[in-house]
């Protein structure tokens, strides 16, 4: 049994479009953009099992229609698990940004202290350098 599948170039567009807007959002600071770019993504992921199921055909009951004529149920049972999926991560995420928005007024996730840490170190190692090769330069000028 040979499946003649061909690919479809406005759906691959389609996805790769979804996708790449979908991640564009999940690298935002808001909740809410993270929250738009899960949903894009969760879509993606339905456009691409239903892709990968193939054309349509015959409802997979054993005596109503031949083998191969029947359309694959795995990736119909797969597009449903990701919906599931894709719905709950969506309340979670709604109930983060609702949280946040409550608590502070807004729903930007905050840097850690880590990384402000580490920035102002960073900041403080660049000036230095900076004083350093400036201090380079006037004793050569000075000694000119």
């Amino acid at each position: 049994m040979t499946a003649n599948l061909t690919v479809n170039l406005t759906m691959a567009v389609v996805l790769a479009a979804l996708y790449s807007a979908g991640f564009y959002l999940l690298m935002q600071r808001s909740l809410m953009r993270i929250l738009i770019g899960t949903v894009i993504v969760g879509h993606g992921a339905n456009l691409l099992l239903q892709l990968a199921g193939g054309p349509p055909g015959r409802a997979p009951i054993l005596g109503d229609a031949a083998p191969e004529q029947m359309t694959d149920p795995l990736p119909q049972a797969m597009a449903l698990t990701a919906i599931v999926i894709t719905f709950a991560l969506t309340t979670f995420l709604l109930a983060l940004a609702y949280r946040s928005w409550v608590l502070l007024g807004h729903d930007e996730v905050r840097d850690d202290v880590e990384d402000r840490r580490i920035r102002r170190l960073e900041r403080r190692l660049a000036e230095s350098e900076d004083d350093k090769a400036n201090e380079d330069e006037l004793e050569r000028e000075a000694t000119q």
